[in-house]
């Protein structure tokens, strides 16, 4: 809710604006809404879901950010319809006026409205989100961590569809209450404590998250999709803006097989599957570009036909995967710092790539001009992400939130799918599990002294 407020605050701001000082303001208030909400959605979406379904619930985020880039493109497509049935060229038009037909009914407004109107527009998906949030409840794992544990349980009861006092909230309650306990003995939860490899292995965690989020951008995804009208013109390709539109269609339809797959394949398995193909067809796409001429039709659709293969790949994996596997990732102390961190790194990343590219492919002075040649380099960022996955990504489909904690205190990523498995065969939960007791109708949690050994095997 601070973040949405800081949104419409932005908005505001923007809309009331008569210069570009003021305006400005209100972008940077819009863009650290934008920013929070980011980091913060899938993280609320990990910490609610059930842990048999939550990949597939987190990637219905980055599948829904999927369809709205849908949604722009084609209204951008309709926009420089438009203007070609008008008579006018497409390309003196800035790409952003194309993004929106709304800017095509307001363009003709002499008045300070025709900009406020477009701008205004986006209280409505504001008060959309806030309604929403209006009516879910909690994250039970952040009303346990700050005291308040008669809400947690209510909170927990909603989210698993089930009474109060059943035995399913009073075990689930009692693991996220030993599993904070025990992270609470362990240390401190600093940004420096973020970054501290002890039991929890937490620098190793917080420095998986950044680079998995960092990665994601380093498969040069976003370079089609900010660039991919200018790049297919430069290879020679009739009508590049509506090859544009259809790589949007294959961003939103290959999502869904991620949210089908991610809860029954894994985590590690997909990212590697995932990194291994798209490496292969960016290394196609820049081989075709050198070896076959602008005037070549077929080799142009062959290279259209790589780069939407190479879409679907990460569509299916590391688009919502990223954020899955980072939602899920970080001990419950440390975790909204952790994310925050990792959310950055994946911003960062956006903006020194949308930055660099021009740069890159561009053909004027000042610029490498390589054109098709830029997936190269994308090509052999893709052969850095199957290294990290291999060595930084565990597997932990399957495992509530708790349970990865185990999971990193007794095993490493290479070797962290058989320790999974074991983890769920034998039900494993935290050694101080069964020292919180639910009090029944008075929502507290009793600490109990237990014997030692209940839990050996971690």
């Amino acid at each position: 809710m601070v973040f949405l407020g800081l949104f419409c605050i932005g908005v505001a701001l923007q809309t009331a604006a008569t210069s570009v000082g003021p305006f400005t303001v209100g972008r940077v208030f819009a863009g650290i809404g934008v920013g929070g909400t980011s980091c913060l959605v899938p993280l609320y979406q990990s910490e609610c879901a059930p842990k048999s379904i939550r990949g597939g619930i987190v990637c219905c985020y980055q599948w829904l950010i999927t369809i709205g880039l849908l949604i722009v493109g084609q209204l951008c497509a309709q926009y420089r319809c438009l203007l070609e049935k008008c008579g006018a060229d497409p390309d003196e038009y800035p790409q952003s006026l194309q993004a929106s037909i709304v800017v095509e009914r307001t363009k003709s407004i002499n008045s300070e409205a025709a900009y406020r109107i477009p701008i205004g527009l986006q209280f409505i998906w504001a008060a959309i989100l806030g309604g929403g949030l209006l009516v879910l409840p909690e994250s039970p794992r952040w009303l346990l961590m700050r005291g308040r544990e008669e809400e947690a349980q209510r909170a927990l009861a909603r989210v698993m569809g089930t009474d109060i006092d059943s035995l399913a909230v009073n075990e689930e309650f009692a693991e996220i209450a030993a599993s904070l306990h025990h992270e609470r003995s362990l240390g401190g939860s600093s940004y420096i404590d973020c970054f501290r490899n002890g039991e929890g292995k937490n620098g190793l965690r917080t420095w998986t998250g950044i680079g998995l989020q960092a990665l994601q951008q380093l498969t040069g995804i976003n370079f089609i999709f900010y660039y991919g009208t200018a790049f297919f013109q430069n290879s020679g390709i009739e009508n590049p803006f509506t090859i544009t539109i259809a790589t949007n269609v294959v961003n939103v339809g290959m999502t869904v097989p991620g949210i089908l797959l991610v809860d029954r394949v894994g985590r590690r398995s997909m990212l590697l599957y995932g990194a291994f193909g798209m490496c292969v067809c960016q290394l196609i796409v820049a081989t075709i570009g050198l070896a076959v001429s602008k005037d070549n039709l077929a080799g142009q659709r062959v290279l259209i036909a790589f780069v939407c293969i190479n879409i679907g790949h990460f569509a299916a994996t590391w688009g919502p995967l990223a954020w899955v596997v980072t939602s899920e990732l970080y001990a419950q102390q440390i975790r909204g710092k952790c994310m925050s961190m990792s959310t950055a790194s994946n911003w960062l990343l956006n903006f020194a790539i949308g930055y660099a590219t021009p740069y890159l492919v561009d053909t004027g002075a000042g610029s490498a001009g390589l054109g098709s040649n830029v997936f190269w380099i994308w090509g052999g960022c893709c052969v850095f992400c199957i290294i990290f996955t291999y060595f930084c990504i565990s597997e932990i489909r399957g495992l509530s939130l708790e349970q990865i904690d185990i999971l990193y205190r007794n095993s490493t990523p290479v070797k962290s799918n058989a320790f999974r498995k074991r983890i769920i065969a034998e039900n494993m939960h935290h050694d101080t599990k069964d020292a919180y007791v639910i009090t029944k109708n008075t929502g507290t949690a009793e600490h109990k002294e237990v014997e030692a050994g209940i839990m050996n095997e971690v």
